[in-house]
Formats: C-alpha cells, sequence, structure tokens
C-alpha cells in the first residue's frame, strides 16, 4: 500500500518544486518594484503641483513615513540667488555628502530645512529627490527665483 502512495503523493511536490524555475533568458516586461515603495512625492507652489522622483537614503524613508500622517506646509525664501530655503518643522536623519546641486534638486539642510534649486551650489547635503520635466528657465518661474516668500505643500497624493 505504501509503495502505491508513495508516487501519487510525489508528483505534486514535484510539480511545486518545479513551478518556481524559469528561463533565465526571460526578460521581465516591467521594471520591479518593491511592494509599498514610495518613490514619488509632491511639491505644490502658487497652484502649480510638481512632482519629485524621490531619492533613496534614509532621509528620504523619514520624510516618507512623516508624509503619511499629512502633508507638510512651510514657507521658502530666496537665499544665496540660487535657492529657496524653509524650515521643516521636523528633524530628520542626515545622509551628507559633498554635491554639486543643480535647478530641480531637493535637498535636505542640517536635518531640519528643504531647500529647493533653482540654480548650482556645491556643499555638503542630502539629497531628496529631483523635481520631474521642467527647464531652469521654467523652474526659476515656477518657484518664483529672486521674488521672495512662497508657500510649499509636500505630499504623497
Amino acid at each position: 500500500m505504501k509503495k502505491i502512495l508513495v508516487p501519487f503523493f510525489m508528483a505534486p511536490c514535484m510539480c511545486f518544486a518545479f513551478a518556481g524555475c524559469n528561463d533565465s533568458s526571460e526578460q521581465p516586461t516591467q521594471p520591479e518594484n518593491h511592494e509599498g515603495e514610495v518613490t514619488q512625492m509632491y511639491l505644490t507652489i502658487n497652484g502649480n503641483k510638481l512632482q519629485v522622483t524621490l531619492a533613496e537614503n534614509s532621509s528620504v524613508d523619514a520624510l516618507v513615513e512623516i508624509l503619511k500622517e499629512g502633508d507638510i506646509e512651510y514657507t521658502a525664501d530666496d537665499y544665496g540667488g540660487f535657492e529657496k530655503v524653509g524650515a521643516l518643522r521636523h528633524t530628520l536623519p542626515t545622509n551628507n555628502s559633498r554635491i554639486t546641486t543643480e535647478a530641480g534638486d531637493v535637498i535636505l539642510y542640517s536635518g531640519n530645512q528643504i531647500v529647493l534649486f533653482y540654480g548650482s551650489n556645491t556643499w555638503s547635503y542630502t539629497r531628496l529627490g529631483k523635481i520631474n520635466g521642467y527647464s531652469v528657465a521654467e523652474l526659476q518661474s515656477l518657484l518664483g527665483a529672486g521674488e521672495g516668500a512662497v508657500q510649499v505643500t509636500i505630499s504623497l497624493k
């Protein structure tokens, strides 16, 4: 009796064992994404909603967790003729490295300030992300470069 039942139990096990095997030459049709991973956030400035592709670091992870609780609003003002900076009202972990920024970079400075670049600067910063789809001139206009303070809302939606 045991000799007869063994093949019946082995066949389904073999099917499950080989089900996970595939031809390694096959390419996925879409890029893989980790479940629940947030890769975008949005900045709303003067009624314009700008999409930001997020960097991958613990600063971004901490910011996303705060944003899951609700949007962040702050005032950003011109500084140095190349950026808008404002207090975040939260302190995030830093991952500073010496980088040269460019227009569209979204940066964490001193762990508690968000900097939106419409120009360039080299300093030790933590990169949070990059505003997508705008030229330097368009970013300068959208951010009100040189025109004083703007209200910024950061959101995940």
